[in-house]
This record gives structure tokens, C-alpha cells and sequence, in this order.
């Protein structure tokens, strides 16, 4: 059962009060990307009260970490619907559409439902003083929607950190902590055991928690609040070997191990025959997605998941390189992106892109220049024209280094139309 602080529940609810359709009211959402991030759980926990929703929420895996994230709740999501579960999914960011966020057993929420729960959002916070921001309207707009649909089983994925962020005003039936590494620094902290300390913030007391393997410092930092929090804590060091996995790459086995791991602690009853469904229909995009016969999308967008990246290359490419296709958010850590991809790259194009928050082209060339002086590049005006020129090359497409490019690449080459929403997570 969810309980949120005790607000006030006298904030009248006004429905139709200058009602904006789908794509006004995601005007206004992404509009509130001008309050940043503010993490903290007051401002949920009033929005969650002044909703006066979620009276009964079921079973809750709650999901932080650095890299896996993602793949990891899509495959608790996966197996759980493979036996029977009604699912709710929390994930961000979308990468084609915002409705991809929500999702009941995989449905997508409806643009009318978007619509109709932001406006109620939008006229219950009209007045208030300290105002909610982008993440924590979606987030709210999630459980909403779960507590409508009666989901037996909630993952929640964080948007950032752990401790302080939106999705924490939940109490989880299960915690799980997917790889920790360097990320968000300029909100999580400058080293590994400040950021491990916000992730494990999602650990509370007396509830499982299960953590894949970690680096010294975060296996630590993970023990303590564990022990702090009376919480049994398993850290899951083996691979998932026992059936085939959709999604490609060594990494995803330890995923699957620990997607496992997270529905055993919270004693939510499954078959073998659930996970085998579960895993073998699982799909995440973006996760090295083979789009045809050459390109690979995924949208690796830290120097870890980087690495992680080339590791998947070379499983299924072995020696043979890429014609990289790369566009990165100028927050990350450029250099040590470029570093980790240089030993596949044969030729690399470096599109403008439509995200106010991309890294400039001509700061990646002139960093892939110092470090493989000999490794030809080129910048291209879109996507389209970088994609067009790699596929006149003879080497498999790699596209990657953000999730928001991702989005961008992947509606490219659905054909879908090229309406851009801007995410804040």
C-alpha cells in the first residue's frame, strides 16, 4: 500500500477549466523543463496527496542504477506478463514518443489519457507556490494511471539517483540495484561512493534488495544502507544461462540473472515456463537493436555503457569495425565516450541532431582527432544524410551515444513522422 506524507486533500480538482488536447497538454509538460531538476520527494508527495490516488498499489520493484536500468524492468515486465501479472511499467526516457513512459501489459498509455490526467495536474498545481517539475507530473501521472488500471505489479524505474527522486515516494515490495558507475555527476556527486550513495538510497527498511555486481566502493556504500535499513541484501554475481534471451550481448544474461532475482525477493510467485516466455519476447529498443542486416542502435550514452557497448560488437562482429554513427549530450563525458568506441570505429560521421542539449559536432571531431589522429570523420546536417552516407560504406552501421539520438535515429528509419519531443530524462 502506497502512503504518502499527510497533505492537505483540500485542493479542488477542476477538469474542465481551459482543457488542453494531447499535444497542448504535452506543450505544457515539456514547458516545465524551465524548473530543471529539483530532486526531493516534498513536491510529489503533495501532488500524490492532492491527487488522493493510489490507496492500494500492490506489489512495487523499484529499480536504480547507473547502466541496465531499463533492461532490467523490461524483462521483470516481460516475465511477469508471461505468467498471468497485469503490469505496470514506469520508464524513462521515451525515445520516440512520451507515451512510451507508461505502459500497461505493454500498452502504451493513450494520448486521451495523457491528455485528460495532465489537465487535472495542470489546474490542480495552477496556484501553487513552489511548482512540480517535468519528472515528477510524469511520474505522477504513472501511478495515477496504474492505481486506475488495478495493476497487480508496479517497476518503476528511477529517472536519476535513487534517494531524492521522484519515484521513491513509493514503498517498493522489492529493491534492485542495477551496475553503479560514473553518470549525473553534477547531481549525483564527483565520485563513485556519493553516486552509489544516491542510488542506494532506494533501499528501505525491512525490503529485499537485490544488487548486481558493483565495484568496491559501491558494494560498500550498498551494505551499509542494507544494514542500516534491516534489509536482506543478495547481490546477484552470476549470469542467467538457463534459456535465450531477445536481448543481444553478455551483459543482458546479468541482467536477466538479476531481473530473476528482483521477482524472487518480492516472493512473487513464477513458472520456469513465465521466464523462459518472458525473456525469449522481451523487447527493449535501443539496446543493441539490429534495425537490418547492417545497423545496430543503441543508445549507450556513458563511458561504462560505452564499454559495454564494444564488448557487444565484438561478440557478434568479432573483429570487424563499424561505421560509427555517433551523437552525444554535451553534459557527458565526451572523451572518455569517444575513447571507449575508437577501437571499433573504421569511419566515423557525426550528425547534428535536434536536441537542444547535443554536444557540437566540431567538439567530438576535434576530440576524435587527438585521439586517433588516422581515424577519418565527418560532420553531417542530420540524421538522415549520416545515415544515407553510411549505408554507401561496406562496413555494419553502429548508431549510438545517447538515448534521446537513439529516439531520433529509430523514428528515421521506421519512417515515422519526424516530430521531435524533447525529454528532460
Amino acid at each position: 500500500m502506497l502512503r504518502v506524507p499527510d497533505y492537505p486533500r483540500n485542493e479542488a480538482i477542476e477538469v474542465n477549466r481551459s482543457y488542453l488536447p494531447y499535444k497542448d497538454a504535452l506543450s505544457w509538460l515539456y514547458g516545465l523543463q524551465q524548473f530543471g531538476i529539483k530532486p526531493g520527494l516534498e513536491s510529489i508527495g503533495r501532488l500524490l496527496a492532492a491527487l488522493d490516488i493510489l490507496k492500494s498499489a500492490g506489489r512495487v520493484i523499484h529499480v536504480a542504477g547507473t547502466n541496465g536500468k531499463g533492461s532490467v524492468c523490461a524483462m521483470v515486465e516481460s516475465i511477469l506478463r508471461a505468467h498471468g501479472y497485469r503490469t505496470g511499467l514506469f520508464t524513462s526516457p521515451h525515445l520516440v514518443t512520451f507515451r512510451e513512459r507508461i505502459r500497461v501489459n505493454d500498452e502504451m498509455i493513450s494520448e486521451d489519457d495523457v491528455a485528460t490526467d495532465l489537465n487535472i495536474i495542470r489546474n490542480l498545481i495552477r496556484d501553487w507556490d513552489s511548482h512540480p517539475t517535468f519528472f515528477e507530473i510524469t511520474t505522477a501521472l504513472a501511478l495515477k494511471h496504474f492505481s486506475e488500471a488495478k495493476v497487480d505489479v508496479m517497476i518503476l524505474e528511477t529517472g536519476m539517483g535513487g534517494r531524492l527522486d521522484a519515484t521513491n515516494i513509493v514503498p517498493s515490495t522489492a529493491s534492485v540495484i542495477t551496475s553503479i558507475d560514473f553518470d549525473h555527476q553534477k547531481w549525483l556527486g564527483k565520485t563513485l561512493r556519493d553516486i552509489a550513495t544516491e542510488k542506494a538510497g532506494i533501499i528501505k527498511p525491512k525490503t529485499p534488495v537485490v544488487s548486481a555486481r558493483q565495484r568496491g566502493a559501491a558494494e560498500k556504500v550498498i551494505r551499509a544502507r542494507a544494514a542500516e535499513c534491516e534489509a536482506p541484501l543478495r547481490f546477484v554475481t552470476q549470469s542467467h544461462e538457463a534459456s535465450p534471451i531477445a536481448l543481444r550481448g553478455a551483459h543482458q544474461r546479468h541482467n536477466a540473472a538479476l531481473a530473476i532475482a528482483a521477482i524472487r525477493a518480492a516472493k512473487i510467485e513464477i513458472d520456469n515456463a513465465a521466464i523462459v516466455r518472458g525473456l525469449t519476447s522481451v523487447e527493449w529498443p535501443a539496446r543493441f537493436q539490429r534495425c537490418d542486416s547492417r545497423i545496430v542502435l543503441d543508445g549507450a550514452h556513458n563511458p561504462a555503457a560505452a564499454r559495454v557497448l564494444v564488448s557487444a560488437w565484438r561478440e557478434v562482429f568479432s573483429d570487424q569495425r563499424a561505421t560509427l554513427i555517433l551523437a552525444v549530450l554535451a553534459e557527458k563525458d565526451l572523451r572518455r565516450i569517444c575513447q571507449a568506441l575508437v577501437p571499433i570505429a573504421d569511419y566515423i560521421l557525426l550528425p547534428i541532431i535536434r536536441s537542444s542539449r547535443a554536444a557540437d559536432p566540431k567538439t567530438l571531431a576535434r576530440i576524435f582527432s587527438k585521439i586517433s589522429p588516422s581515424l577519418q570523420h565527418s560532420i553531417t546536417l542530420s540524421v538522415a544524410e549520416a545515415i544515407d552516407k553510411a549505408r554507401a560504406r561496406t562496413a555494419p552501421i553502429l548508431i549510438t551515444g545517447s538515448l534521446h539520438f537513439a529516439g531520433e535515429a529509430l523514428a528515421h528509419l521506421r519512417g515515422q513522422p519526424a516530430a521531435f519531443e524533447e525529454c528532460a530524462q
